[in-house]
């Protein structure tokens, strides 16, 4: 069999997009090949393994049909603006029909130099690559809309870092790659050449590919914005809701779609603090775990900026009908965010002004008691069912939760509710480590072991207890992520 290749982007969008080449994969040897989606997918798990779907997930034996290509766009980092970044060792291999008829791209990292490489190598380590693996899967398994990781392949080639590490390829499919810096990067080619003829395309592109409800509205492109708008403030919520933290959401790691993309410096937050970092980077904390949602509105209104010359020909009259726009985002998020912790805590039917109160003297306590936030729920779903000792022995204002827990009784929490959306396994970040090492090493068993866990997060699971507990204060307190290029 072979994996029919479209080359929609290519064809609609030729302005962003190198066709360009993989480079070869010396030795290629599959370390692990994500067959439930593979099923998902149409595609068979063991063709994958075979030399032509090796050689397709290294991107070195090329369908008849497909055209890969480099994708250019632009983007802030860390709140400075980079007119031209694009995929720098990455290849969008192509778009093709999965089995429920979702069109998906089929996208690899680590696949080799392009023209927007910027002196880097275009090459990847095997432990990044599983990073993004494991965290991916794990963040699907949650329910959170995410790209996802297909197969990661040794390719046999070194690559050079502080260390001499193993090369490899991942191989991600998503709804789309489409982001926030490609808009960024056709609105300043359109400003360029004077006409928004390449602009109006990846607006009509991206509304058909993600939000065609867009396409009959009285105003399209508006509609766009707040489309893209909703789907954010809903997907940064759940970050939100299981402590997770992206760590770089630049404007060209934030989608058009929803889906989270590009785990490079992500970690799960374990004891609560909204001030919590682990990107080695973000010196500053400007993408720490509460400063989320306000970075992400932040990067929704570049967005913004981007599609004024569609929104309305006067630039004043489209700056307001804009900033109304993203005036919304702030009541979508908080109604995503509540409702997910009323769920959390079990009282989904519970009015706001009971929740509310309860949500909002709950945070300080746990980030006072620096309390585990993903263990919290289920000891708390313990008290639901009668047991409230092992929840308050987590606290140190003991007065100050039992007038807490008092109250949330009275609301007469549901603890199998609580148990179908509070994870009891989440990717711990000294057990991430320690399966990317080995894996490293050669031995991929402590991975899989992992993943056993977090891709069945709502089960608790005999034996499984290591995966359910906190790192070692110590490593907690000096835990720091990297980018992984």
């Amino acid at each position: 069999m072979t994996l029919a290749l479209q080359g929609r982007f290519v064809g609609e969008l030729p302005e962003l997009a190198v066709p360009w080449k993989a480079e070869a994969a010396p030795q290629p040897q599959l370390l692990v090949v994500n067959e439930p989606l593979a099923a998902e997918l149409g595609v068979d798990a063991d063709w994958l393994r075979g030399p032509d779907g090796l050689g397709l997930l290294t991107g070195t034996v090329v369908p008849s049909d497909a055209t890969p290509a480099a994708q250019a766009y632009a983007g802030h980092q860390f709140g400075g603006y980079q007119p031209r970044l694009g995929d720098g060792r990455a290849l969008l291999m192509g778009e093709f029909v999965d089995s429920t008829g979702r069109l998906r791209d089929l996208h690899l990292k680590g696949s080799g130099r392009t023209p927007f490489a910027r002196g880097g190598d275009g090459l990847a380590a095997v432990g990044p690559m599983l990073r993004e693996y494991v965290i991916s899967e794990a963040m699907h398994a949650l329910g959170i809309p995410t790209t996802r990781a297909l197969a990661v392949v040794a390719t046999g080639r070194p690559v050079y870092r502080d260390t001499v590490l193993p090369g490899a390829v991942l191989a991600r499919v998503a709804s789309s790659h489409l982001r926030v810096g490609t808009f960024q990067y056709a609105a300043a080619v359109s400003a360029r050449e004077g006409n928004v003829d390449l602009l109006r395309r990846l607006a009509d592109h991206a509304i058909a590919r993600h939000h065609p409800a867009a396409a009959v509205a009285e105003n399209r492109y508006l509609a766009l914005l707040d489309a893209v708008s909703a789907a954010q403030a809903k997907l940064v919520a759940q970050w939100m809701l299981v402590g997770f933290v992206h760590g770089v959401m630049n404007t060209d790691n934030m989608t058009i779609s929803g889906e989270t993309i590009d785990y490079g410096p992500c970690a799960f937050m374990e004891a609560f603090d909204p001030a919590t970092v682990f990107s080695s980077i973000d010196s500053s904390g400007r993408y720490a775990y509460g400063n989320q949602p306000a970075i992400t509105l932040w990067n929704l209104a570049r967005f913004a900026e981007t599609l004024l010359p569609l929104i309305h020909e006067n630039s004043g009259a489209a700056i307001a009908l804009a900033e109304a726009s993203l005036d919304s985002f702030a009541g979508l998020y908080e109604t995503a965010w509540t409702d997910g912790m009323r769920a959390k805590l079990g009282v989904p039917g519970a009015p706001a002004e009971s929740v509310t109160p309860l949500i909002e003297q709950l945070l300080p306590q746990m980030q006072q008691s620096q309390i585990d936030y993903t263990l919290f729920y289920r000891l708390l779903a313990g008290a639901a069912r009668g047991d409230a000792e092992p929840v308050r022995g987590e606290f140190i204002d003991l007065a100050a939760f039992d007038e807490w827990l008092g109250r949330w009784r009275a609301l007469e929490p549901d603890p199998a509710v609580m148990d179908r959306v509070n994870p009891v396994y989440i990717p711990r970040n000294h057990l991430v480590e320690d399966a990317l090492t080995a894996a490293t090493g050669g031995d991929l068993g402590p991975l899989q072991q992992l993943l056993t866990a977090v891709t069945a997060p709502f089960e608790e699971r005999p034996g499984s207890e290591r995966f359910a507990e906190p790192g070692e204060k110590e490593f907690s307190a000096s835990f720091q992520t990297f980018c992984g290029t």
